[in-house]
């Protein structure tokens, strides 16, 4: 049975360019729908935030305002419900070891530019899985908090990567617009990814080696079935 670290934001906030604070959380879609998936398959999933606090959820990822029917919505609050005991006593991240997992997943919402992208935590743990050629991956906004990994003489550990991540196109579409604090996708390519990215709002997902990620909430089924299809082929 895999053994699979989730690193979920314990952001609440996130202060945009204008210097307002703009209430977040992580997308309920991406945590519920990869939870669902990978444990489908018998993974035991350990969800895990900074300092252990318990993550907050995007108010707007289950509600219509951002882009989720009533449906959908009710379907991801009753599987987080199903899981509460898990979120409400997170591992913290400073006790986690990457000897300990198979893989490490990284789901978004914007609440992970507020603080993975820039924990020193979760980038030694990165580092840790790179090293040992594990699985890690990340999707959407959750991909920023691949920022957070350095290597020795201060380059972005996945320089060269083929990966992609919620689109800047995306952001202006449905996201903060040009009130973000930044493009996640533009971002990655200044610090040397090789951002690879589908049509707005499709389901896309890019592998390189150990490395897989999901372009958008949409994509939450695929990346975590990538995950899964990485770990069989190991």
């Amino acid at each position: 049975m895999s053994k699979i670290l989730m690193v979920v934001s314990g952001a609440g906030t996130l202060e945009l360019a204008d210097g307002s604070t703009h209430p977040t959380g992580y997308w309920a879609e991406e945590v519920a729908a990869s939870h669902q998936v990978l444990t489908a398959e018998g993974a035991d999933v350990v969800i895990a935030t900074p300092g252990g606090v318990r993550p907050t959820v995007d108010a707007l990822s289950l509600d219509e305002r951002g882009g989720v029917s009533p449906a959908d919505a009710e379907r991801h609050r009753a599987y987080l419900d199903g899981i509460a005991d898990r979120l409400d006593a997170p591992l913290a991240l400073a006790d986690a070891r990457a000897a300990d997992y198979d893989a490490i997943y990284l789901p978004g919402g914007h609440a992970p530019m507020a603080d993975l992208a820039q924990d020193a935590e979760l980038g030694r743990l990165l580092g840790e899985f790179e090293a040992q050629g594990k699985i890690v991956a990340a999707l959407c906004h959750g991909v920023a908090g691949l920022l957070s990994a350095r290597t020795a003489d201060g380059g972005f550990t996945f320089a060269g990567r083929s990966l992609t991540s919620f689109t800047d196109e995306e952001e202006r579409q449905g996201g903060l617009g040009d009130n973000t604090p930044y493009f996640v996708e533009s971002r990655l390519r200044e610090h040397g990814a090789v951002v690879e990215t589908g049509p707005a709002w499709s389901d896309t997902v890019v592998t390189d080696g150990n490395l897989v990620t999901g372009q958008n909430p949409q994509s939450s089924t695929s990346t975590a079935a990538a995950v899964l299809k990485a770990l069989a082929d190991r």
